[in-house]
């Protein structure tokens, strides 16, 4: 069959979850047997999130082939269950970047460089670019009527024209207000979103309304007269229970049915079956199971700065059949004096990834005291290299010893710049991004843990344990568990004789799914589990 194309676009406000609507339509086709690809169209100016701070965007989301991506294509890939690519992530910086270099290279053979039509072809350059695939569903980031999004909204405007019209469907993620003064739900920022996107020259196939209330009869009837929809396409979405629950409530609602009507899928009948038994299992969880998790970090205001760490504990407490209650905690609070109480009552200790000097000695103080108090650990990235420092420090009691990232000149860099060209990644930058093998010793908790000898796991990083303290640090008893096959960049370190102390140099986060737990995630939950 012709390959489809799905438009999801918001309108009223940000924030109603137009990414996790694009997922869950995603994994309810996918149920239906298409092979289904998502990708993101952000309208901000910057090439990609990677130099973005969290507070703007929530974390960086790395994919396999090392593009730093916005947060919903980690949504995309725990729902689908898909590995996504740079192609999956567009943004309008990298959409001019591209057409300005074509130009100076004279790809226009110097033509008027315009945004009709060159930004718009390089635009749905990227969303035809996917092979081998039934349906592309691509979400366009902002809400109709942003400035900068308007090439955007043209562009797909354009592709409906192209393409037959059974192989393109619009829909519109909107906001259905409950006024508590009227005791009334209000259609009117839905009417005038909708209003917006037909003056653009878009008419939306289904509108996805976002609403605290069950839509009443009467609301549907009129969405649907002045919204020019049917009112079978008229799709409530309210918060449900639980994230993953969402493509069932939608199921349930008929988003996929209108889908199928609309681009005259063939194979319209669900196979839920697995979707539904785990949200089942989800359900059946006590909540007096429960662990405590804290997560010690520097971006702790925006808790989608650890959306993927956040998400992966809540996946290795389903597979454990425990609620994790997660407490984030700002490192640059915690000092040699208060570490106990502010770590009270926890089960498990996470410490992420992160750039910057910021908060450092908080989060070696949490090391230090879940080290010597038994505490299940997980250290991440940034959290591995501080595991590194704070045991060269507390018990090699090596002096100025630090990470030459935040003092070049220290006297002991346990941590220290990889600078051989062949570590840097994969899309031409300074850093260590995307997916990197690694090789596990089998007498070792990593592989208790993974239960094999080789992995492979994404990175984002620039800086590297330093391979001179290595025989030192292992005598000592903090072991390199896992290295790269050549054996020249430690990737994992452990202490053996502590019931779950193990920091990874990786982001193992970036590949846990509610149906497949990251292996290193589920395995603290468990301990922590066990030792309340």
């Amino acid at each position: 069959m012709n390959t489809k194309y799905i438009f999801v676009t918001g309108g009223v406000v940000s924030g109603l979850g137009k990414g996790i609507t694009a997922a869950s339509l995603g994994r309810l086709l996918k149920n239906r047997g298409y092979k289904v690809t998502i990708q993101k169209f952000d309208p901000y100016i910057n090439v990609d999130p990677g130099t973005m701070s969290p507070y703007e965007h929530g974390e960086v989301f790395v994919t396999d082939d090392g593009a730093e991506t916005d947060l919903d294509l980690g949504h995309y890939e725990r729902f689908i269950n898909e590995n996504l690519t740079h192609n999956s992530s567009i943004t309008m910086g990298k959409i001019y970047s591209n057409v300005i270099s074509k130009e100076r290279r004279g790809d226009y053979l110097g033509k008027t460089v315009q945004v009709i039509p060159h930004i718009t072809n390089e635009i749905k350059e990227k969303i035809y670019s996917f092979k081998d695939t039934d349906i592309v569903i691509t979400e366009v980031g902002g809400t109709v009527g942003d400035i900068e999004g308007l090439a955007i909204i043209e562009a797909i405007r354009q592709i409906g024209l192209e393409k037959n019209p059974e192989d393109v469907a619009y829909i519109h993620v909107t906001l259905l207000p409950y006024i508590t003064g009227s005791n009334e739900i209000k259609s009117k920022p839905t009417q005038h979103s909708v209003k917006e996107l037909q003056s653009l020259g878009i008419k939306p196939d289904i509108l996805v309304c976002r609403t605290e209330r069950d839509i009443p009869n009467e609301i549907r009837e009129k969405l649907a007269m002045f919204c020019n929809v049917r009112k079978t396409s008229v799709i409530q979405n309210k918060t449900a229970d639980n994230l993953y629950a969402v493509p069932l409530m939608l199921e349930e609602e008929g988003l996929a049915r209108e889908v199928c009507n609309h681009l005259k899928l063939e194979k319209h009948v669900p196979n839920n079956k697995k979707w539904e038994d785990m949200i089942a299992d989800i359900r059946e969880i006590k909540p007096e199971d429960s662990v405590n998790v804290a997560i010690v970090g520097k971006y702790v205001k925006l808790e989608d700065s650890y959306l993927s760490v956040i998400e992966s504990l809540h996946h290795a407490g389903f597979a454990n059949k425990v609620n994790v209650h997660i407490k984030l905690i700002d490192s640059e609070t915690i000092n040699k004096e208060n570490v106990a109480k502010k770590l009270k009552d926890i089960d498990a200790v996470v410490v992420p990834g992160g750039f910057g000097n910021r908060g450092i000695e908080g989060k070696i103080e949490t090391i230090k005291y879940v080290r010597e108090n038994n505490i299940p650990f997980l250290g991440i990235c940034l959290g591995m290299q501080m595991a590194v420092v704070e045991f060269a420090k507390n018990v090699l009691k090596l002096e100025d010893v630090n990470s030459a990232e935040f003092k070049e000149d220290c006297k002991n860099p346990v941590i220290h710049i990889m600078e051989d060209q062949k570590y840097i990644d994969k899309m031409g930058g300074t850093m260590r991004l995307g997916a990197y093998p690694c090789t596990i010793k089998k007498d070792s908790l990593a592989y208790k843990v993974y239960e094999t000898e080789q992995i492979s796991e994404r990175h984002r990083h620039r800086f590297e344990y330093n391979n001179t303290y290595k025989e030192s640090l292992e005598k000592a008893g903090l072991i390199c568990s896992g290295t790269s096959p050549d054996g020249m960049l430690v990737e994992i370190v452990e202490i053996k004789e502590h019931p779950y102390f193990i920091a990874c140099q990786f982001h193992p986060e970036l590949k846990s799914r509610p149906n497949k737990p990251a292996p290193l995630f589920t395995n603290l939950i468990k301990v922590a589990k066990d030792h309340i």
